[in-house]
């Protein structure tokens, strides 16, 4: 019940200050600690309802944000949304109609969650490699990506995985995550590229 009290504080704050969802204080935390995007960098958000994540990006960064996810988002000022499945190859065609460069992607989605640990988990993780197969087609060299995650015994491969294609990945847990939660967020910098030879930049 303790983890259920701490979220309905931190739901309230969010009410009061008008942001959608918990969430943006996950990624507000995030930002505070990691110079991960810059305030022209272009910006994807996977996952995006209710747009909570889409707020907090419009408030740092004069690029283009884009928000995707198979519900409709409520539209925000100065920010394009798009229905449907970012696994999509359509989506990812809209997505370059509007920006040609793709600073940085950015993915707080999760599955439905079953209670059945071991299979939540692998779920969460295929979602993650469909993420960063997103990233890998559209993410311009030298891009970053913030990608949520659950711990668990199929995370160290997604680690290793994430560090194929960017040059730092670290871990980071919010102090907004829910407590006993097994949530994580990877930070991936530098992507490497499709032929991984350029360096950071």
């Amino acid at each position: 019940m303790g983890s259920q009290y701490s979220g309905d504080r931190v739901s309230e704050r969010a009410r009061r200050e008008g942001y959608r969802s918990r969430a943006a204080y996950k990624l507000k935390e995030i930002l505070h600690k990691y110079n991960i995007i810059r305030d022209t960098d272009s910006v994807i958000d996977l996952g995006a309802a209710p747009g909570s994540w889409l707020q907090v990006l419009s408030g740092i960064t004069n690029g283009v944000v884009i928000g995707i996810d198979v519900n409709p988002i409520t539209p925000l000022p100065g920010i394009l949304t798009i229905t449907g499945d970012f696994t999509d190859p359509k989506i990812k065609e809209k997505v370059l109609e509007q920006t040609p460069v793709v600073s940085c992607i950015v993915c707080d989605a999760s599955p439905h969650l079953s209670g059945q640990k071991s299979y939540d988990q692998a779920r969460a993780i295929a979602l993650n490699e469909d993420a960063l197969a997103f990233a890998s087609g559209i993410l311009k060299t030298g891009g970053n990506m913030i990608l949520k995650s659950f711990q668990g015994e199929d995370f160290p491969a997604l680690l290793q995985l994430m560090r194929e294609h960017f040059y730092s990945v670290k871990t980071f847990k919010t102090k907004t995550s829910r407590r006993g939660s097994t949530e994580i967020y990877i930070i991936a910098k530098y992507y490497r590229g499709e032929t991984g030879s350029n360096g950071p930049v």
